[in-house]
């Protein structure tokens, strides 16, 4: 392998051997500013290096050794700016989309009130079963009481949430 493709190569390899550190251990020791955001993010960064090594190896080892090391070193370069521009813009458009992305709230006690569910183990007139009970979509499951016996398979009405893990409930069967 000539030298200016090898060389091509492992700019590439740094590149990519960046990125790899950041994403490794990059939050743990705090490897670049986390409010870097955009073109100059490390993961950008690595992306535009790598980029540049890799899509500037192509040219470097298709272009016959009579044009001259000068000459393919000049186009290696300038097809690698021009293949590693894209990629950077394209790695720091995907983290931020990561970075920035809506997650759904966290389950607390409060969402519980008013949730509508079934009885999946029977609930005795003292003491807990369970129900399976469908809060922003999932099915959770709580160790509930109620004042009267409720039978598996009956529809219920989460009245109040008694801890992160049981609910008080009534039938629904009944109205």
């Amino acid at each position: 392998m000539d030298p200016i493709t090898l060389t091509f190569l492992i700019i590439g390899g740094v590149g990519a051997a960046i990125l790899l550190i950041a994403l490794v251990v990059g939050d743990v020791l705090h490897f670049a500013s986390p409010d870097i955001d955009g073109p100059f993010s490390l993961p950008a960064i690595a992306a535009f290096i790598g980029g540049m090594g890799f899509v500037g190896a192509i040219p470097a080892a298709l272009i016959p050794e009579a044009a001259g090391s000068g000459l393919r070193a000049v186009i290696s370069a300038l097809v690698g700016l021009a293949g590693a521009v894209p990629l950077a813009l394209l790695a720091a458009k995907l983290t931020s989309g990561l970075s920035n992305m809506r997650t759904d709230p966290t389950l607390t006690e409060a969402d519980l009130p008013g949730a509508l569910g079934v009885v999946i183990t029977p609930i005795p007139a003292t003491g807990y079963g369970e129900v399976r009970v469908r809060v922003h979509g999932t099915d959770q499951k709580y160790a509930a009481r109620s004042g009267t016996p409720l039978a598996t398979g009956t529809n219920i009405f989460v009245v109040n949430a008694l801890s992160a893990s049981s609910v008080e409930v009534v039938s629904t069967d009944d109205a």
